[in-house]
């Protein structure tokens, strides 16, 4: 089977939501010159993954988007579809009430905002594991203490393709991501607010959904 490339996907998405549509338009949203993705048009058009009518254009093939596979569908989902509601806890809160969260919440990381309710951090079992194992005082600590701040902070975002947030969970070996938005208004300086957050599980729940679809 042929491993379709980034730009071919991206030129069946763009058939699929704009058909009937030409091959210079085709090439203006990809910001190419049509020479350059004739290649891509032939082969798609062979596989069946696109249709092409002369004088009218492009539409979407008979061919169904299950066999373009997993990663077509993670890159076509987008994490506000699939994002959970975020456990959120203040900056300030001792880290003893915030392990009390993470078992009573079932989860592995908390977000973590300031007063305002703004992201300025996150925190795993494994953080607080390390500064609690033999530190009996450690529980009276604020989680601000024990915290992953910016820059080292990965999120992602209500919009990005579910596939380019697993990729960051993977590089960066982390089991869940704060979905954020850019603070809007005056003072904002760069601050994010959280709308959501991304889990491992969340993912796997999506590939089994795609697989018994399938």
């Amino acid at each position: 089977m042929i491993e379709l490339t980034s730009r071919q996907l991206q030129i069946i998405e763009i058939v699929k939501k704009n058909a009937p549509i030409t091959g210079d338009m085709i090439a203006e949203s990809l910001r190419l010159s049509k020479p350059t993705i004739r290649a891509d048009l032939s082969l798609l058009v062979m596989m069946g993954y696109i249709d092409a009518k002369p004088k009218v254009g492009y539409f979407p093939g008979g061919k169904s988007t299950r066999s373009l596979g997993s990663g077509y569908l993670l890159q076509e989902t987008k994490v506000k579809d699939i994002q959970s509601v975020p456990i959120i806890i203040r900056e300030t809160t001792s880290i003893h009430d915030a392990v009390v969260t993470l078992f009573l919440q079932d989860v592995g990381t908390l977000i973590i905002c300031d007063g305002d309710g703004k992201l300025t951090g996150v925190a795993s079992r494994k953080d607080f594991l390390k500064v609690t194992l033999g530190n009996p005082g450690a529980s009276a600590m604020p989680v601000s203490m024990v915290m992953t701040r910016q820059p080292k902070l990965i999120t992602t975002g209500p919009e990005d393709p579910v596939l380019d947030a697993a990729h960051k969970m993977i590089f960066h070996e982390v089991d869940s991501l704060p979905v954020v938005v850019p603070c809007e208004g005056e003072g904002a300086g760069g601050k994010l607010d959280v709308v959501g957050r991304l889990t491992k599980t969340s993912i796997v729940k999506l590939l089994l959904d795609i697989e018994a679809k399938g």
